[in-house]
């Protein structure tokens, strides 16, 4: 895939997609005035029905170990050749109340403790979900969600929506518009994936669980300030957004501000496959800021003799990406997926991770063949790449994201994970985790590396 067309013209389409999609949702609210009135007793019980209040929390602690292994040389970015145990923990309150019909506050404290791997360095597909891109070794308070969602129904069939964390219990339509606004997570929306998606609950590669060249808007934990539109109809639902980026690449937000900014629109198609249910989704992004060409930083890095810097080169422009996202069911207990990601990698990683095309696929699978019902496996893949002006980059010194080894043999990032998630009582799950990473952050002067992880995981 190519993006050949000028930046500025693609991001006016996508600009104006955007716009069509809210405009398109905002006919369907203006409608659902009268679908509302002409089914007003049945709206009068479920609003009777609904949930006002709800408080939910989960405590996730995971613990990982990487094996020792072979490196020519080591960067200020690489995984350690011998690195110790690190371990995360974090524990989260959902706090929600609805305001009026159909709309609901959510606000997430959260405790986090702990470190990923290196300070969260040395992959590309880094192995811990658990891992934010900053640490420390005591607890620190912070807020990653604060949020209001409004649903306006306009009908079809009656859906019963269950209690959990961040959604009050409630019945809603099949055919429905759903606005949210406030601080939240991008892959609280789009990309998700039924079984790929949750490293609480699934795999924990980064590259697993999200799309891997999806550099979506996020501060280093990964959350941010924005609006997302749902137009769900019948088969298909159609989503957009719009986030604010980093101030600059990987860094924290402080205010408010829109100047740098990202657009998601995302395309989902339901459907029956020999009567299994299964999902499609088409993602299209575009991050609009302070972006440097891998390219220019080596021409500067040339023409001054000193190792590519892309802090020295950014200028204003932008980064346009792709996501293709299946889930499918096959069986009773079984579901696959597959993703397939891919953005403009001529320039330099904003906010996700050093990726700029990446294929996944796995399976899941419950354990009711032998007797465990709530239990899951899980396998999955992960191939990761970079352009060859990031290769360039990379090998002179460059560094990223999360890479950086002051060198580089290039070869794609290779990454197999697979799990077993025991389900000891309804509210406590333990997994044991296992990942083996070839060419960790592309290098083939580095690794094999393998790792193993615990994940306690409670809920109340």
């Amino acid at each position: 895939m190519t993006f050949d067309k000028p930046a500025t013209s693609a991001r006016y389409e996508l600009t104006a997609l955007v716009i069509a999609i809210i405009f398109g949702c905002a006919t369907q609210v203006l409608a659902a005035e009268d679908i509302a009135n002409a089914t007003a007793s049945s709206t009068d019980t479920a609003a009777s029905e609904a949930e006002q209040w709800g408080i939910h929390g989960q405590l996730t602690n995971i613990t990982m170990k990487h094996s020792d292994f072979n490196a020519a040389y080591s960067g200020a970015n690489s995984l350690s050749p011998s690195g110790p145990t690190e371990e995360t923990t974090d524990m989260t309150f959902f706090i929600g109340h609805r305001l009026w019909h159909g709309a609901e506050m959510w606000v997430n404290p959260e405790l986090d403790q702990g470190f990923g791997f290196n300070n969260t360095l040395g992959m590309a597909g880094f192995p811990s979900g658990g891992a934010y891109k900053v640490g420390k070794d005591t607890p620190y308070l912070r807020l990653p969600r604060a949020f209001v969602r409004q649903v306006f129904n306009l009908g079809g069939e009656e859906e019963k929506v269950e209690a959990g964390a961040n959604q009050l219990s409630n019945v809603n339509t099949a055919n429905n518009v759903t606005l949210t606004i406030g601080k939240f997570a991008v892959p609280d929306i789009f990309d998700t994936n039924a079984y790929a998606h949750d490293p609480r609950a699934d795999f924990l590669n980064w590259s697993i669980v999200d799309g891997g060249a999806f550099d979506y808007a996020a501060d280093p934990w990964g959350y941010t300030y924005g609006a997302a539109a749902e137009w769900k109809r019948d088969w298909w639902t159609l989503r957009s957004g719009f986030f604010e980026l980093s101030a600059i690449p990987n860094g924290k937000i402080t205010n408010i501000s829109f100047n740098k900014n990202s657009l998601v629109v995302e395309g989902e198609g339901r459907y029956q496959w020999r009567n299994h249910p299964g999902k499609i989704k088409f993602t299209v992004f575009e991050d609009h800021g302070a972006i440097a060409s891998y390219q220019d930083a080596v021409n500067l890095a040339q023409q001054t003799g000193s190792t590519p810097d892309v802090s020295q080169v950014r200028k204003l422009t932008t980064k346009p990406g792709f996501v293709a996202n299946l889930e499918q069911e096959v069986g009773a207990d079984l579901g696959v997926f597959a993703r397939y990601s891919i953005d403009d990698g001529s320039k330099e990683a904003y906010e996700f991770s050093d990726i700029s095309k990446s294929l996944s696929a796995g399976l899941s699978l419950k354990g009711t063949s032998w007797g465990r019902t709530d239990d899951t496996v899980g396998a999955a893949f992960a191939v990761n790449r970079i352009s060859g002006s990031a290769q360039q980059y990379f090998a002179k010194g460059g560094m990223g994201i999360l890479i950086g080894d002051g060198n580089l043999n290039y070869a794609s990032e290779q990454i197999f994970e697979t799990y077993y998630a025991l389900h000891p009582s309804a509210h406590i799950t333990a997994t044991l985790d296992f990942q083996r990473a070839v060419n960790p952050a592309y290098n083939q002067d580095r690794g094999p590396v393998s790792i193993i992880g615990l994940r306690v995981h409670a809920e109340f």
